[in-house]
């Protein structure tokens, strides 16, 4: 069978070396995760300035649930912990969780979470850390006594143990616990991602739990006994199977000036050893530019060129790379190890000419930062994902997917019972367990000013 023609993707990345974005790389990549909510220090210093005295006087609240125990550090990033961190008289195992962002609970776990952060806020919110130095375990400093208020006023830390101005275990677990909560690689080190992260204020992360209580009460009906949803800012896709996450796996999702669309459609085809079809969008942005500088990029890649009108195939030398003359040709990637599809493409109708699929830049799934992409996603362990996907499709195990891409041959599968696929746009949610998360508005879609006054 003949591959369809493949709309949106990005051009292969000339090295694995690199993490950094592939060609046509993202212009506002200097856009960190600290600027989505643009905060200066001074509106950070006047927020809860007098909080400091109040809280050396009492216990720290929990997050919404009566208990709080750093027992659910959730990890968000694509490495499984293995390994277990002690506290004092607690031992702490890091673990996932089997309840879904769009759980029938997730409504209302969120309208708990918004009475919690309320009281935070009526209470003058939270302090500001300074951000002036690298806190990490074992570290000694005022910013800790800080940290630690930080840190017990959105319930990462039981309590405030007082004003000790040591980083000890009990700090490096509530460290943990809140990158988890964020999206941040759980390791503990207090650096510009975390600080960014600890600094916006609790009326700004109230308001963004308001916003996403809208979006998932429009998906609180019936999504599928099977489905896979796309959570685009947290760049995650997790699969679920009556009720419960069968599997999570990172994702590489669409730049900001090329955004993943937010959609409902159902999974029909998986191809195997995929052509890929560049998109005149990425001829024009990226394939001209990039053979303005490096003549060799086609041949180096296995791109070829094809003129559809006369049916011929022609060499790069042909075309004048000065001018728009490229826009007039095919240009088709064959498969192999640099294809930019990797050896696996799963489709989903819809307008947008997106799709899932797997990458020879394996090192992306590796960064807090996974925005990167034209606007399709690129999926981490896909054989695992496809696996999942062609379940209830006879003759196609995990076996003999291993044995299609092995052999290279080119194959298009249909999938017997289509799986409804969700590519949602969800900044805050909260679990059942208590747990509450929120992911940076990379899109600029909350509509959340920096400091946004209570009504």
């Amino acid at each position: 069978m003949q591959d369809k023609k493949s709309q949106t993707d990005d051009l292969p990345a000339p090295s694995e070396k690199k993490p950094a974005p592939e060609l046509g790389g993202c212009k506002d990549a200097r856009q960190k995760r600290s600027g989505s909510f643009d905060l200066s220090r001074r509106q950070l210093f006047g927020i809860g300035t007098g909080l400091a005295a109040s809280l050396v006087m009492s216990k720290a609240s929990p997050v919404f649930a009566q208990a709080n125990p750093l027992d659910e550090v959730l990890n968000q990033s694509q490495v499984e912990w293995g390994d277990r961190f002690d506290t004092p008289g607690q031992t702490v195992a890091a673990v996932r969780t089997a309840e879904p962002t769009l759980s029938p609970q997730t409504a209302s776990n969120i309208e708990q979470a918004m009475q919690f952060y309320y009281g935070v806020v009526q209470r003058g919110g939270w302090p500001l850390v300074p951000d002036t130095k690298i806190l990490r375990i074992g570290a000694r400093s005022e910013l800790v006594i800080i940290l630690r208020q930080r840190l017990a006023m959105s319930g990462d830390l039981q309590q405030a143990l007082g004003v000790s101005d040591v980083f000890d275990s009990y700090v490096d677990a509530a460290v943990r616990r809140f990158q988890s909560r964020h999206g941040i690689s759980p390791d503990g080190l207090v650096g510009k991602e975390t600080f960014a992260a600890l600094n916006v204020p609790a009326q700004v992360r109230l308001r963004q739990l308001e916003t996403n209580l809208v979006r998932v009460r429009a998906m609180s009906g019936f999504l599928g006994e099977r489905y896979v949803m796309v959570n685009i800012p947290a760049a995650e896709i997790e699969t679920v199977q009556t009720g419960a996450v069968h599997s999570r796996h990172t994702a590489v999702v669409g730049k900001i000036d090329r955004q993943s669309p937010v959609l409902a459609s159902k999974i029909h085809e998986i191809n195997f050893n995929p052509y890929w079809h560049v998109p005149a969008s990425i001829i024009r942005k990226d394939l001209i530019p990039k053979m303005q500088k490096d003549p060799d990029y086609l041949r180096d890649n296995k791109i070829h060129i094809r003129d559809l009108r006369n049916n011929i195939e022609l060499d790069a030398a042909q075309v004048d790379w000065t001018t728009d003359e490229a826009l007039n040709y095919q240009f088709r990637q064959e498969p192999g190890a640099k294809n930019s599809m990797g050896s696996i493409k799963i489709n989903f109708h819809n307008k947008h000419s997106v799709y899932l699929h797997d990458t020879p830049s394996k090192t992306l799934f590796g960064s807090s930062y996974r925005f990167h992409s034209s606007g399709c996603v690129r999926v981490q362990n896909v054989r695992e994902f496809v696996t999942w996907v062609l379940g209830q499709t006879p003759g196609w195990d995990r076996f003999a997917i291993d044995e299609v891409i092995r052999s290279g041959e080119r194959k298009d599968v249909s999938v017997r019972s289509r799986v409804p696929i969700y590519m949602t746009y969800i900044t805050a949610w909260a679990t059942s367990g208590g747990m509450i998360h929120f992911r940076d508005d990379i899109y600029n879609r909350d509509g959340l000013s920096p400091v946004a006054p209570l009504q």
